[in-house]
């Protein structure tokens, strides 16, 4: 599961040490630590980690399958989770220490930054091969975070980017040894944390309006 630690205004959430797939316990978990650091006072900013092989290989198919008279209603909390972090009144980064794939890669983009390991940082949206189309949700997020051309291309080929081909298709802003991923993220994080509050919040919300609301469709989230 989870866990939540804090170094001075930056807060580090640690996904965990597995696939980290979006489980429905792991997505309250998750929900559970952004509720402290929002309802934290003064200056902050998050970074969102991972321990091992993993940064998130995304949606849990396995429950998802074995629970599939609950697919909508998973949906819409996997798309409430990434129009919260999308629209989180303070400064987000992700360090990508392991393979981020699938709904692991949208929640990397519903980040402010993201840092990547530079030799085998693999990031990759693989619907195209696999089979499942994206929602209106997830398209409009990764179209509004992505160029058009890199936008197209991650998501028609399900292209498996390393590091250093992510940083130049800018889906990542930083590639850097294995060792620095984090630390680097939290010396991006850092300097932003004065940032943190309700002006921050309307920038996001307004930057980001298509998708949020895309996102944050009940009605029809699988469109």
């Amino acid at each position: 599961m989870p866990t939540l630690d804090r170094q001075d205004d930056v807060f580090v959430l640690d996904l965990g040490d597995t696939e980290n797939r979006f489980h429905p316990d792991w997505i309250t978990s998750v929900n559970a630590a952004l509720d402290e650091v929002e309802k934290a006072e003064g200056p902050r900013a998050l970074v969102t980690a991972a321990t091992g092989k993993f940064y998130s290989n995304g949606l849990d198919l396995d429950w998802l399958f074995a629970h599939a008279d609950q697919h909508q209603d998973y949906v819409v909390s996997v798309h409430e989770l990434l129009a919260r972090m999308l629209s989180l009144p303070f400064v987000t980064v992700a360090a990508l220490q392991g393979h981020t794939f699938a709904a692991g890669a949208m929640f990397s983009l519903a980040h402010d930054f993201r840092v990547i390991r530079a030799d085998r940082g693999y990031w990759c949206l693989p619907e195209a091969d696999i089979d499942i189309p994206f929602t209106p949700g997830m398209s409009a997020l990764i179209q509004a975070r992505l160029t058009p051309q890199t936008a197209h291309e991650a998501m028609t080929t399900a292209r498996r980017y390393g590091g250093h081909d992510a940083l130049a298709a800018a889906i990542v802003d930083r590639a850097v040894d294995e060792e620095a991923v984090r630390q680097t993220a939290v010396e991006i994080a850092r300097p932003q944390a004065g940032k943190a509050g309700p002006t921050l919040a309307t920038i996001k919300a307004r930057m980001y309006a298509p998708a949020l609301s895309a996102l944050r469709d009940r009605d029809t989230p699988l469109g």
